[in-house]
């Protein structure tokens, strides 16, 4: 940002979730429950395919990045938020506020990267089976996700390049709990109307497209599934692509409403990036440990050594 832009207005003004001070103790202890539960939930997969040889695989790399993401995304706005539920004047600084913007649209726009590569390792391991381990070898996967974090630094640097030009003189005051583009854009003193365009075109089609495309490609999936001879083959082949769309359900649904088709209501957008910036890294590892059999025996092999350890003891 200019040193204009500095002069005039230094700092933001987060009206939170609710007007209600009533609400925000219970705020408080609702969303310090959750985001302790998400850091947990995200540590409960990365610690047992961290450490058991048998779940260095392709997939379960894959959804250790996933988890990491997912904890970063939510801690980028939960920690500032809870902590905002305790203060009269919801503040934030002018680069505190283009840190958050930044962060999670590459954090955000990596996941969907991310799980686009989830994909095609769904798509090889259920029609290309013979192939699996010559197509999603090491190389090819971090191949994947270093072109993934690249093109969404590129993509994120782009949108807050452009936002860091904008004048802002106020007012300074914005309806969310976290920053995000199409909020502070609002704020500048110039139309920036060509610029809003650029976030829905550059965030929210991108989203709707991929959306788009993931579904086609895990309706192949189960069309070929539902092929198979076997119905244990078969129920085990579905069982990963399930949650899969489950989550890219979860991920897609509420990025294209908030960019895509925007509600006049605040409170309406409001529900929608709680979901999506909360709620989804919270439900993310519950759905994949229900429903990846080698992740839930991993999880009762350590549950049952610290167990007889203590027996021990």
């Amino acid at each position: 940002m200019g040193r204009a832009n500095h002069s005039v207005v230094s700092e933001l003004i987060l009206l939170g979730l609710s007007k209600s001070q009533n609400l925000h103790i219970l705020f408080f202890l609702g969303f310090s429950v959750v985001y302790a539960r998400i850091v947990l939930g995200s540590l409960l997969i990365l610690v047992p395919v961290t450490f058991n040889s048998h779940l260095h695989t392709p997939m379960c790399f894959l959804l250790i990045d996933l988890s990491c993401i997912d904890m970063s995304l939510a801690s980028f706005t939960t920690p500032k938020m809870i902590v905002d539920f305790l203060q009269k004047q919801k503040t934030i600084s002018w680069w505190g506020c283009y840190s958050q913007m930044f962060f999670m649209h590459l954090l955000g726009g990596s996941e969907m990267m991310l799980l686009v590569a989830m994909a095609i390792d769904r798509y090889v391991a259920v029609c290309k089976p013979l192939h699996y381990t010559t197509v999603m070898s090491p190389r090819v996967l971090v191949r994947l996700l270093l072109s993934s974090y690249a093109v969404e630094f590129v993509h994120s640097s782009s949108q807050t390049a452009f936002t860091l030009n904008l004048p802002f003189c106020g007012p300074s005051v914005v309806d969310s709990f976290f920053c995000d583009l199409p909020f502070v854009i609002k704020l500048a003193c110039k139309d920036a109307y060509l610029l809003q365009l650029l976030v829905i075109a550059d965030s929210g089609l991108l989203s709707l497209v991929c959306f788009l495309l993931l579904l086609v490609s895990y309706m192949v999936i189960i069309y070929s599934v539902r092929h198979e001879r076997t119905a244990s083959g078969s129920a085990k082949a579905f069982s990963t692509p399930s949650a899969h769309i489950t989550v890219v359900t979860l991920s897609f649904v509420p990025c294209v409403f908030i960019y895509v088709w925007r509600f006049s209501q605040y409170s309406v957008n409001k529900i929608l990036s709680v979901f999506y910036m909360i709620f989804t890294p919270l439900l993310n590892p519950i759905i994949y440990t229900l429903r990846n059999q080698e992740v839930k025996a991993a999880m009762m092999k350590i549950r049952t050594r610290h167990i007889n350890s203590k027996h021990t003891l």
